[in-house]
């Protein structure tokens, strides 16, 4: 998706076509059907899927720190406005009954796909998170703790899982602030390793948006916000879902 958001964002800004027909991607209008309400983008992207595993619910694996802080922030969804976002296997499974742009629909038949983030099944192995997200705030935070298979220096997680997690919170949080979709660039500095099995807290929050882009930042740093691990910054290009009439 990274790879696709630079090329998008390179033709787009030429105002040309993609290859294989003339189709123009079209401007953001913040007046169309799905660019409109946050509230309704919000909703359809956590709708209750009872068949399907939502990642973000606690297991075994948490660490103290994970498992403490995921239960404040819960409190706080009763009342401060925030929202636990789930999560699946794949975005296809938020956006149902939407499309990509015709420009960027690819046929396949594989079923089997997965985000990256969710391309570890073994709980404890890979990446444990969960994302909450304040609407009226456009900030969100992110509960991060790395497993084994994330290792890089010895017993500390490699620093691309980081990179990752933070691309994927920022993403969502595009996408529910303004429609972003695409990464368009990701600035990071390192400044500390995060140990494995350990909580990492990642602070995001969109600065500003315009000219069909949002710019995002993040801070991600220990639970006790004591030692900073990481910070970013990133863009993302605002471009609509379409209806998907073959779901109806």
């Amino acid at each position: 998706m990274i790879r696709r958001g630079f090329q998008v964002a390179a033709r787009l800004g030429h105002h040309g076509a993609l290859p294989g027909g003339p189709y123009i991607l079209p401007r953001f209008s913040p007046a169309s059907a799905f660019g409109s309400s946050m509230d309704s983008l919000v909703s359809r992207f956590c709708q209750e899927k009872t068949d399907l595993k939502n990642y973000t619910l606690p297991n075994a694996s948490w660490c103290p720190d994970m498992l403490n802080l995921y239960h404040e922030f819960l409190e706080k969804t009763k009342a401060d406005g925030w929202i636990r976002l789930p999560s699946f296997k794949s975005n296809r499974n938020h956006i149902q009954g939407l499309k990509l742009p015709l420009a960027l629909t690819v046929t396949s038949d594989k079923s089997d796909c997965r985000i990256f983030t969710r391309c570890i099944e073994t709980e404890g192995q890979g990446y444990e998170y969960v994302i909450f997200f304040h609407p009226s705030k456009k900030k969100s935070v992110c509960l991060f703790q790395p497993g084994p298979d994330l290792e890089g220096t010895p017993r500390f997680a490699h620093r691309g899982s980081l990179a990752a997690m933070i691309d994927e919170t920022f993403s969502k949080t595009a996408y529910l602030a303004g429609e972003g979709l695409f990464t368009l660039n990701l600035n990071i500095t390192f400044k500390n390793l995060i140990r494995v099995g350990s909580l990492a807290l990642l602070n995001v929050d969109v600065e500003k948006i315009e000219d069909q882009k949002l710019y995002i930042s993040c801070v991600a740093q220990s639970a006790d916000q004591q030692t900073v691990y990481t910070k970013a910054s990133g863009t993302f290009l605002q471009l609509q879902l379409e209806e998907d009439s073959s779901q109806y």
